[in-house]
């Protein structure tokens, strides 16, 4: 059957797409920065989750070409998250109609 055939390219290619992410996901840098004021100065840390704790690491005074480059890594990662929790919903749904269920 054509569809059938169909579904099973289309879920092929949403399984690479997911491995895709995945990959990208894995080579940001976790975590995000948190600017504080001590003594009138701006020192960062990065926060990040760790044994299901916070944890902060001091990062120290950074320059705002630095700090770019964190945001930018932050706005991707939520970027990346997003598309892959989409993608995950695609599986599902090409899983079940590919196994003759009616998608809920």
């Amino acid at each position: 059957m054509i569809i059938k055939g169909i579904l099973k390219e289309e879920l092929s290619n949403s399984l690479q797409a997911r491995r895709a992410y995945e990959r990208s996901l894995a080579a940001l840098p976790k975590g995000c920065l948190v600017r504080k004021i001590i003594g009138g100065h701006a020192y960062y840390y990065l926060a990040f989750r760790e044994k299901g704790r916070v944890r902060f690491a001091y990062k120290g005074k950074l320059s705002r070409e630095d700090v770019r480059k964190h945001e930018a890594a932050r706005r991707s990662r939520a970027r990346y998250r997003r598309h892959l929790s989409d993608i995950k919903e695609q599986i599902r749904f090409l899983r079940k109609a590919l196994r003759g269920q009616k998608p809920a």
